[in-house]
């Protein structure tokens, strides 16, 4: 008997048909020998209602008590399927991510998974039981305060309880078939990627592919725990996400990986460029400590060459659009110990990334990809390169073209459209 764990996002329980949809899968592969563990979201919108709320209610909400407000979206998710579950005939518990042992950090709104102890979901599993539990929640190690994750948390939920209960599989179901060579909201006619391995996964999901969240990917990469990303509308199979292809999932047949992985792009950040910094020693460890105290994440940066008039330089940056204020009045507060100018943020701006283990030893594919983008009219604000990942930072409005016409370049279009999205309004 094998150990399988399933994660159900919102669109996929975004109502009851959908509930009692998503039961008879999973008492499907109870009936087919497994013991079953399933991570559930909140259904539908039901999070961004609750933000919403919390909105009205108080511009600044305490994030101990938002917390406590967010996790009541999966706690009514998880209690109708146990329910659903129980009308087909199967015993099922529901268990919220206190209760299963999820043990975080005491950061609010954005906990880090610090110890998963399953064991009540061990003994539900060893009585026969279906484990429903919680996605995105967690509960504090030195205060035993409630906990979430931050978006999307509820696949990085999923993945840990598989490393902790050593399942052989995580299935995270969505609204698509799989991970596709560009999101098909926006390409049509992408491509559904048979297996991709886990770092190219990573630069995907870190790049804005929000079919898996970055953090569930670099746990399951970190465990080594085989991801298979489906879609709960449809049997077909999914992507395979794991360190090498799994000859048991493909068959007989020779998966070879592609010099290109994906497009992927991103229109949730913002820009800052800090104006007339001094070129000198410590000024730009100045101010990026400055972000880090602020517990802001960046992503791309990059330095102007300073004018020799003046010796100054100015230094731009990437960011969260929702970290965007904070990260201004940090620096504001910091002016005097830096010594810049002014600031100027911008969060019109979208990124775009091609990424592809092979390129690293394929020459031309930086050329291809900036010629893809000039012959679409699409200008150039920031550049960042790694090995197997470019990035590119371009206007928000022309995101859309850009992707579709880096798409185009690198031969990723499908000769149809097979790319479906089932569910989900994207909000």
């Amino acid at each position: 008997m094998g150990l399988v764990v399933q994660k159900y996002g919102g669109s996929s329980v975004a109502d009851a048909e959908g509930i009692k949809r998503v039961a008879k899968r999973i008492v499907e592969a109870k009936k087919n020998g497994n013991q079953v563990v399933v991570v559930v979201s909140a259904m539908g919108d039901t999070t961004d209602e609750l933000i919403d709320l919390a909105e009205q209610v108080s511009p600044m909400p305490a994030g101990r008590e938002f917390d406590m407000l967010l996790t009541a979206g999966e706690r009514i998710s998880m209690a109708l399927l146990a329910m659903a579950i129980k009308n087909l005939g199967h015993e099922a518990q529901s268990f919220t991510g206190s209760q299963a042992g999820v043990i975080t950090d005491s950061v609010h709104n954005k906990a880090r998974i610090i110890d998963v102890t399953p064991g009540r979901i061990r003994t539900a599993l060893d009585e026969g039981n279906i484990a429903i539990v919680a996605g995105f929640q967690g509960v504090s190690q030195d205060k035993k305060d409630i906990t979430t994750l931050g978006r999307g948390g509820s696949d990085t939920t999923a993945v840990a309880l598989a490393a902790a209960l050593d399942a052989e599989v995580c299935e995270i179901y969505t609204d698509v078939d799989g991970v596709f060579t560009a999101d098909p909201r926006v390409v049509k006619k992408a491509q559904k990627i048979d297996w991709i391995a886990f770092e190219d996964m990573l630069e995907l999901a870190a790049s804005g592919s929000k079919v898996l969240l970055h953090r569930c990917v670099e746990y399951a990469r970190r465990y080594d725990i085989p991801i298979h990303v489906r879609s709960s509308f449809s049997g077909l199979q999914g992507t395979w996400v794991s360190s090498a292809p799994l000859t048991k999932q493909q068959g007989d047949q020779k998966v070879e990986q592609a010099i290109i992985s994906g497009v992927a792009h991103d229109t949730s950040e913002a820009k800052v460029t800090v104006v007339g910094v001094p070129d000198k020693p410590g000024e730009a460890a100045a101010i990026f400590r400055t972000i880090a105290d602020a517990e802001i994440n960046i992503d791309m940066v990059v330095q102007n060459v300073s004018a020799a008039s003046t010796g100054l330089t100015d230094i731009s940056f990437t960011l969260p659009k929702t970290e965007g204020r904070k990260a201004i009045d940090a620096l504001e507060r910091n002016k005097g110990g830096i010594g810049f100018d002014s600031l100027r943020y911008d969060d019109q701006i979208g990124k775009i990334s091609l990424v592809g283990a092979g390129m690293k030893t394929n020459p031309g594919v930086t050329a291809s990809f900036f010629e893809a983008l000039s012959d679409a009219g699409v200008n150039i604000e920031l550049i960042s390169t790694s090995e197997i990942r470019i990035s590119v930072v371009t206007r928000a409005d022309d995101v859309p073209e850009a992707v579709r016409a880096v798409h185009s370049a690198f031969g990723l279009d499908s000769d149809t459209v097979e790319a479906v999205v089932y569910g989900g309004t994207g909000r």
